[in-house]
């Protein structure tokens, strides 16, 4: 069986836009902002794509939570490369209050805090990624990722959760014409009941009763001062 990556794709304000507190204080300005994919999302459909045109996994999936307009983010995703996309619609504003935790619950039920999401699903996890290799024969993942001081090299088994750093990669463009394409494919829809205070305030405390699978440091390389 091919492996599969499933991808968190968020909807935010544009990181060249500069941010406008409400007059109310209430929120951010939002209203004719432009929005596009998180810059770290698009770093991991980027090595998403690259390792499924490196044949070692079989398919890319697409996920985004939230309002209607979050079908924006899913289908530049399409336009970058993914196979498919899978949008968990909230009700407009909900998003505001939509906390990890519940995002993590979301994921699980389908399978932006990556230990919460480990955790739930009894993964083991490599976070803030600078360097990925994929081991489809033996489904192992070599993580290289950074450290005060230098590099930590970690060895984990699969199914794991990955996070992204700003290193891992450069993500393409999407182009006119995939966007155009992107717009014409369809995409799987999902709707979320409206998140209850309990799933959406801030998780103070987080436990599981099972142990999860750790991942192995295998060599930890001191940053070079010359």
């Amino acid at each position: 069986m091919s492996l599969r990556v499933l991808v968190g794709v968020k909807r935010v304000i544009d990181y060249n836009v500069k941010i406008a507190v409400r007059g109310d204080k209430s929120w951010v300005e939002t209203a004719n902002v432009k929005h596009s994919v998180n810059p770290f999302d698009e770093i991991a459909i980027e090595a998403a794509v690259q390792a499924k045109e490196a044949k070692l996994v079989g398919e890319v999936i697409a996920v985004s939570c939230g309002p209607p307009k979050a079908q924006e983010s899913l289908r530049t995703a399409l336009a970058m490369g993914a196979d498919r996309a899978i949008h968990v619609e909230i009700p407009d504003g909900s998003e505001k209050t939509l906390e990890p935790l519940a995002v993590a619950k979301l994921f699980k039920k389908i399978a932006q805090d990556e230990k919460m999401l480990a955790g739930l699903l009894n993964w083991p996890q490599g976070t803030f990624a600078s360097k990925i290799d994929l081991n489809a024969g033996d489904k192992s993942l070599v993580v290289t990722r950074e450290i005060d001081g230098g590099l930590e090299t970690i060895k984990t088994a699969l199914p794991a959760v990955v996070t992204a750093d700003l290193r891992l990669n450069t993500p393409r463009f999407a182009t006119l014409p995939n966007i155009m394409k992107a717009k014409k494919e369809a995409h799987q829809e999902v709707h979320a009941r409206r998140p209850s205070a309990s799933t959406c305030r801030r998780a103070s405390r987080f436990s599981r009763s099972r142990s999860r699978p750790s991942a192995r440091v295998v060599a930890v390389s001191p940053t070079s001062t010359s």
